[in-house]
């Protein structure tokens, strides 16, 4: 199986040729259906409103909203004209935008109104109140420099911004001799995306990933889960994680199959849209799948037609990855592991592994994917059953994070190996298992975590002189964040001032459940903080909190 060498557009553009009255997508919700050829035109015509609006090959373009038609539009149309998708989190606040947007460089918003109980139009002014003195849609920021124009996904007249409406106009007088000019000079290494995922010094890294990274790994996703042209793929995990774009769009169009669409997840809307639209796959962190199993109502939805799908994002649960086998129907499903940085799919389990492999690993490595484990402290390759560092090498991985050299350098190695900083056990027949994590990161519902980053921003308090984050065991989410503070002398804290001063700042998620006072931290003689203790002392108070 050779790789492809194509664009996004050109993917597109030849299933559209192939099967032009074939369903590509679907909305249950929006009662939304279109063939693979109005598919193409939509995005020619979205690829025609960016140029002529004057967005240039190479230029950042930030998108904030669930999955929206715009959302799934934008990627496509975006891919056909060159300018590059800077992928927002839906949770993020003020000040995670603000920073996003100041480091990517982006130049264009497109947002939604809300998400939510989340005003997105209210942030976005509270960032960037030029807006307000914005007469021709051209915004001036001091604070965001880069930033020109903002799109709303609606027609709701907002001052400063443009309408949908508005910006779909700028497609006319572009034609399609100039959009074929555009992409004649695009190439498939050429940056299409930017994920932005937080690393362990804390702070957000924006993942710059190619047309050759995506389209490769959503076609072998796809070609592992033997998808064709008569699969309907229901994708409810967002498409501002890889998960949404790369395992749902991408492994769906480079197969000709169709997608049917969830805006924001929601168990029966799920069990709806399968039983409805006759879904032969479906797609979830273990967390969806267990409301859906668990939903009073599931057995009143014929999941049925189900054959297959992916359940990834974290840690699998054999139990019930055995329940979407036996109570779902979907005999095929597949587990797939990897992060951002590489595409992000690394390992992928086959539908005709056996069934103990199929629920207790992550499978093998994909085809012209390199995997070694590697003792973290020598570099040295560790034999079959050692745990180490899991390494890859090969086309999926990423071209650098945007910006910021040294940490590229740290991240790939001088011989292009991706130190993914998770610790693997390979077995004599290839099949790889993740066992922990050499950083912090706390996966939370699917969310990764990387305490650092909350640790920074509650440094920002003025009453609290020292925090530390830990990951602790959670029924429902996998984990789940308490903070250990030591306060500052005479400061008035309590948990609800903590979380008040989380609220509106940081994600919901980042936010600690958790919240313990102490005067000192468990140390090592040489001054090191142990947060292995810390660790145990939080499972301790946790469980008697929770029994």
């Amino acid at each position: 199986m050779s790789l492809l060498d194509n664009t996004v557009g050109e993917v597109l553009k030849s299933w559209a040729a192939k099967i032009p009255e074939h369903e590509a997508y679907v909305y249950p919700e929006l009662g939304l259906r279109r063939t693979y050829e109005k598919f193409d035109q939509e995005t020619d015509d979205l690829a025609k409103a960016f140029i002529g609006m004057g967005i240039q090959k190479g230029e950042n373009v930030a998108i904030w909203s669930d999955n929206k038609p715009q959302w799934l539009l934008s990627q496509f149309a975006t891919g056909k004209m060159g300018a590059v998708l800077v992928t927002v989190n839906t949770s993020y606040q003020a000040k995670e935008l603000e920073y996003l947007l100041k480091q990517s460089e982006a130049t264009t918003l497109i947002l939604d109104e809300r998400f939510k109980k989340t005003c997105y139009i209210d942030i976005i002014r509270s960032i960037c109140p030029e807006l307000e003195q914005t007469e021709d849609g051209v915004v001036s920021s001091g604070s965001l420099p880069n930033l020109k124009r903002i799109i709303l996904m609606s027609d709701r007249q907002e001052k400063g911004i443009y309408k949908w409406s508005e910006f779909l106009a700028h497609a006319t007088g572009i034609t399609d001799e100039d959009l074929r000019e555009r992409q004649q000079t695009m190439t498939p290494d050429d940056v299409i995306n930017i994920q932005y995922t937080s690393g362990t010094t804390g702070f957000p890294k924006g993942v710059m990933l190619t047309h050759r990274n995506i389209v490769n790994n959503g076609k072998i996703i796809g070609d592992y889960m033997k998808l064709t042209s008569e699969d309907r793929v229901c994708i409810p995990v967002p498409f501002f994680h890889c998960f949404g774009c790369v395992l749902g769009n991408m492994a769906a169009v480079t197969h000709g199959s169709t997608m049917v669409i969830i805006e924001q997840f929601d168990p029966v809307k799920v069990l709806n849209a399968v039983q409805e639209e006759k879904c032969t796959a479906l797609h979830g962190v273990p967390t969806m799948f267990i409301a859906e199993l668990d939903h009073p109502d599931f057995t009143k939805y014929d999941t049925s037609t189900l054959r297959t799908g992916i359940m990834a994002g974290s840690t699998c649960p054999i139990e019930v990855m055995k329940k979407v086998i036996s109570d779902m129907g979907a005999s095929e499903i597949t587990i797939c592991y990897g992060q951002t940085e590489s595409s992000p799919v690394i390992t992928q389990t086959q539908t005709d592994n056996p069934i103990e492999k199929r629920v207790s690993t992550v499978g093998k490595p994909h085809p012209h994917v390199e995997v070694k484990i590697i003792d973290p402290a020598t570099g040295v390759e560790l034999p079959v059953g050692s745990p180490g560092e899991l390494c890859t090498r090969g086309y999926h991985v990423m071209k650098g994070y945007y910006n910021d050299a040294v940490a590229t350098r740290e991240a790939i190695d001088e011989e292009g190996w991706l130190h993914t900083g998770d610790i693997a056990v390979m077995d004599e027949e290839g099949y790889i298992d993740i066992t922990g994590r050499i950083k912090d990161v706390i996966i939370r519902g699917g969310e990764n975590i990387y305490p650092r980053e909350v640790e920074e921003f509650l440094y920002t308090h003025p009453g609290i002189s020292d925090v530390q984050i830990v990951g602790v065991p959670d029924p429902k989410y996998g984990e789940e964040l308490m903070a250990w503070i030591i306060p500052k002398q005479n400061a008035n804290l309590n948990e609800e001032k903590v979380r008040a001063f989380c609220q509106g700042n940081i994600s919901h998620h980042k936010i600690p459940k958790y919240i313990h006072f102490t005067d000192a931290y468990p140390m090592t003689a040489s001054g090191k903080i142990q947060k292995f203790k810390l660790r145990e002392l939080s499972i301790e108070k946790t469980l008697s909190h929770q029994s």
